[in-house]
C-alpha cells in the first residue's frame, strides 16, 4: 500500500467520522467549554441570575437596558486579573464585553446557586 493510498483511506475514514458525528449531535445542545473563560461564563448562565436591588432600580427606570446585560453575561469576556476568584463563599467575576457600540462591565457575584450581578457600568 503506497503512502497515497493510506492518505487516501485516513482522511476517507475521518470525513465519514465527521458526517457520522454531525449527525448524532445535529440539534443537540453541546457545546465544547475547556477554556476557564468559558465555563466559567458557562457556569453563571446555567444558575438563577439575580440583580442587585441598585440594578433593579435602575432596570425599572429605563436607564439600564435588561437584555443588554444578558447578552454581555453570555457573550462577554471575563478581567481574571480584577476578579476575586478565590474569595469565599462567593467567587466575584468582572465580565467586559461591547452591546450597541458601548463598553459594558458588569460585576457578578458567582455562589454555588445563585449569580447577582453587583455593579453595572458603561465606559
Amino acid at each position: 500500500m503506497t503512502l497515497l493510498q493510506r492518505i487516501g483511506y485516513y482522511l476517507g475514514g475521518f470525513s465519514l467520522g465527521l458526517i457520522i458525528l454531525a449527525f448524532f449531535l445535529n440539534g443537540k445542545k453541546t457545546s465544547c467549554s475547556y477554556g476557564p473563560e468559558a465555563r466559567v461564563i458557562k457556569n453563571i448562565n446555567s444558575k438563577k441570575i439575580l440583580f442587585n436591588s441598585d440594578i433593579q432600580d435602575a432596570i425599572a427606570s429605563k436607564t439600564i437596558d435588561s437584555s443588554a446585560i444578558r447578552y454581555i453575561l453570555k457573550r462577554g469576556d471575563i478581567d481574571f486579573s480584577k476578579s476575586e476568584t478565590h474569595k469565599k463563599p462567593c467567587a466575584t467575576y468582572i465580565v467586559q464585553g461591547l452591546y450597541n457600540e458601548n463598553d459594558i462591565a458588569l460585576t457578578v457575584e458567582n455562589c454555588d446557586s445563585i449569580a447577582t450581578v453587583i455593579s453595572y457600568s458603561k465606559k
